[in-house]
């Protein structure tokens, strides 16, 4: 079954929630239709002529890029010129275009760790922090020996906290109830009081998963009507944010380090302010324009920091603080999200049923050149 536009964007909100992006964003459909059928995707980092023409040519009904392709508002929509050639030009070809901007950067996985994995890092965390998973509490009864199947169900959206899966509470009690006429119990007789020995089970779940729980719960558990309580907690969740912090398995000069990267990404060049000889182990990332973050990536005891679109006074005091940079560049930093997506998109569908096909695309190039 072909999926819709909706539908995709209800995938993605599962990969990278769209609630994790910054106020100033622009994530989430930019044109088309959320009710079209869907047979071919293609990812991009951008929406440019390049990439909507491939994607046109490949017959795709969608292109999911990371930069919006529109981010500041539009005033006039001329067919003569871009933006507004593009819109015409992805509409008449019923080609719908949906970005994910920093709802990405911020999710993990995301680019960010996709770069922080390439590079090598180890055990890496959010540079600076945004936010916090809200979490919710589920409390559910289940008669003995259905506990098993009922967690192994909820332990696929909950149970997590700092380092440890599979959490949950679980208390022994009497339940007590009556059918009433039309039920189907599971146990006991219509219209007499049944007692049955249950456990109640309590587990945590993040706020953005408590439907999807509660859906699988109730088909995991073998009463027709089960008893669940959902409680809003004060508590913080795993905390999320931007940029990534990490270790090598070793320390290496700045030199080596900035070799391995320009080596491990496929770089034509590359900018590399700091020592050269100075040893680096502590090692922040940030896809994009990340060198705002240098004084997070100092605070958080980083030896250098890697991004792109490096301004000179940004060097410069990174430099007055000890940090070193290397400057991969806009495009190297944040291509890795195409196959990343790819993938991630990929194993989503194929768990719900739908059909789509998925290319990545490769008709952009990074606009500078190394000579």
């Amino acid at each position: 079954m072909e999926p819709k536009v909706s539908d995709i964007i209800g995938i993605i909100n599962k990969i990278a929630p769209f609630s994790y992006s910054e106020e100033w964003d622009n994530s989430g459909l930019q044109v088309g239709d959320p009710g079209a059928s869907v047979s071919r995707i293609m990812i991009s980092l951008d929406a440019c002529g390049e990439t909507i023409d491939a994607a046109v040519e490949k017959r795709c009904q969608l292109l999911l890029t990371h930069h919006p392709f529109l981010f500041h508002p539009v005033k006039r929509i001329s067919t003569s010129l871009p933006p507004g050639s593009l819109i015409a030009h992805a509409i008449k070809n019923d080609l719908s275009i949906v970005s994910l901007h920093t709802n990405y950067d911020i999710a993990n996985p995301g680019i960010n760790d996709l770069l922080a994995e390439r590079i090598g890092l180890q055990s890496s965390a959010p540079l600076k922090i945004t936010g916090w998973d809200e979490l919710i509490k589920l409390a559910v009864f289940v008669p003995k020996g259905h506990e098993e199947k009922v967690l192994d169900e909820l332990f696929r959206f909950s149970g997590f906290i700092g380092n440890y899966s599979d959490c949950s509470f679980q208390s022994p009690g009497m339940g007590s109830f009556k059918p009433l006429a039309g039920a189907v119990p599971f146990i006991g007789s219509v219209g007499e009081r049944e007692y049955a020995e249950e456990a109640r089970i309590e587990v945590l779940l993040r706020r953005e998963d408590m439907n999807r729980a509660v859906d699988a719960m109730i088909k995991a558990h073998p009463y027709e009507e089960p008893a669940y309580d959902l409680y809003p907690l004060l508590n913080k969740g795993r905390n999320r944010g931007l940029g990534r912090i990490g270790e090598l398995e070793s320390g290496v000069s700045l030199a080596v380090f900035a070799e391995r990267v320009k080596k491990e990404l496929s770089l034509g060049g590359l900018r590399v302010a700091g020592d050269m000889k100075r040893q680096v182990q502590r090692v922040a990332v940030c896809g994009g324009s990340g060198a705002s973050l240098f004084r997070d990536a100092k605070r958080c005891g980083a030896d250098v920091l890697v991004t792109g679109d490096v301004k000179y006074h940004d060097a410069r005091d990174a430099e007055a603080l000890g940090l070193s940079l290397v400057d991969i560049g806009h495009f190297a930093s944040e291509l890795l999200m195409i196959e990343g997506l790819a993938s991630a998109l990929g194993k989503e569908i194929a768990g719900t049923g739908f059909e789509a096909e998925i290319l990545c695309c490769e008709a952009e190039k990074d606009p500078f050149l190394f000579l």
